[in-house]
């Protein structure tokens, strides 16, 4: 063989591996993407009307990481849904509603605002998960409050809260109990007659089982 041949061989084999140890990074980086995305986790909203299971958005990801986070914490446990109203929605998420204080329901917060996060495809359906948030005249960017959050009960959905408050999740299962909540006897600030305290549970799950077991489907 010449010196010429060699040289040509050489490269070829040389290029060649160079090519397969791309194509084995890609692979490999690919397979761990795809192994991010099997499992998700799902909120179990427990109350004394029934439990109601939440799945979470990918595409709101500073909400879903805030959500979890809070309730993995515990903040949520003894809380209440301090707001419900018939027809329209169940608000919660208040550390105030953990006291015996009635008069301070509904004002407090965990001291920090979470960026809006508008996205056109999840809208206000029933069963919908969305963030409460301060009025526009002192909130014009639209934040949404650390923690406390409403879902819709109205079985056609409130279309013109879209693109106001931000959606970020969405009951898969136990829509009769949002309707059994807002149905209860209230007084003055649409506040429960009655105490309706909740505790929060997080579970990660393969997305097939989640599928499954809610009949819940992931977007491609």
């Amino acid at each position: 063989m010449t010196l010429l041949h060699f040289n040509f061989f050489k490269r070829f084999f040389s290029n060649k591996s160079v090519l397969v140890l791309l194509l084995l990074g890609l692979s490999f980086t690919q397979s761990l993407a795809k192994g991010k995305s099997k499992k998700d986790e799902i909120v179990t909203i427990t109350t004394q009307f029934g439990d109601m299971v939440i799945i979470l958005y990918e595409e709101t990801p500073q909400h879903k990481a805030n959500f979890l986070k809070l309730a993995k914490e515990g903040f949520y446990n003894n809380t209440t849904f301090h707001r419900i109203i018939d027809d329209f929605m169940i608000q919660g998420g208040d550390k105030n509603s953990k006291d015996e204080d009635k008069t301070n329901d509904g004002a407090g917060d965990v001291g920090y605002q979470i960026p809006a996060e508008f996205n056109a495809k999840f809208k206000h359906v029933r069963g919908a998960v969305a963030a409460a948030r301060q009025g526009d005249f002192v909130n014009p960017k639209r934040e949404s409050s650390g923690s406390q959050f409403y879902i819709v009960e109205n079985h056609v959905g409130t279309p013109h809260l879209d693109n106001q408050y931000t959606v970020f999740g969405q009951v898969i299962s136990g829509l009769d109990v949002i309707d059994k909540i807002a149905e209860q006897p209230k007084g003055p600030r649409d506040l429960p007659l009655s105490d309706i305290r909740i505790t929060m549970k997080v579970e990660k799950l393969k997305k097939k089982k989640i599928t499954k077991r809610y009949g819940y489907s992931y977007s491609a």
